[in-house]
């Protein structure tokens, strides 16, 4: 499978739009991305030529999204380029840069965030499978880990 993998920081541009298809949810949004470089002349950072990515998500992920994303919150997607050109009249038009999420988190160098497990529906009785009673219990239950401990530090 020849895909082209990509992973990209930036900045949410636009309100996530999120629909229900036959096909499952789907959420998209625009992603701006502005390279940064240090100009010497200045002596200081300096923002170069901003590119804007069409970022697609689907089911879970389209769901989370909706419920998590806003715009101008810095993040991280990792999934397929899709360059696509749209013909008009006959001739070449316009040229977007789609990105199919696999993967998409809040940028934790920029900020905190506080993560929630989704919470999935539970399957049919009929597409439980039965509990194996041969195989015995681990002991092993999910609970809730601790918050850490925040620790204030005064910066003088």
């Amino acid at each position: 499978m020849n895909e082209t993998m990509v992973c990209v920081v930036g900045n949410v541009a636009t309100p996530p739009l999120y629909r229900e298809t036959a096909a499952g949810p789907s959420a998209r949004f625009r992603l701006a991305v502005t390279a940064r470089y240090w100009d010497r002349e200045k002596g200081a950072w300096t923002d170069g030529h901003t590119n804007f990515f069409t970022v697609w998500a689907n089911r879970q992920l389209a769901v989370n999204v909706a419920a998590s994303v806003e715009v101008g919150q810095p993040v991280v997607v990792q999934g397929r380029l899709k360059v696509r050109t749209e013909l008009r009249d006959g001739q070449q038009g316009r040229t977007s840069a789609d990105i199919d999420a696999v993967a998409i988190g809040h940028d934790l160098a920029r900020g905190t965030a506080l993560f929630r497990r989704a919470v999935r529906q539970e399957a049919p009785a009929a597409a439980r499978p039965e509990p194996n009673w041969e195989t015995p219990a681990t002991g092993i239950q999910d609970e809730p880990l601790a918050q850490p401990a925040m620790a204030a530090t005064a910066v003088t």
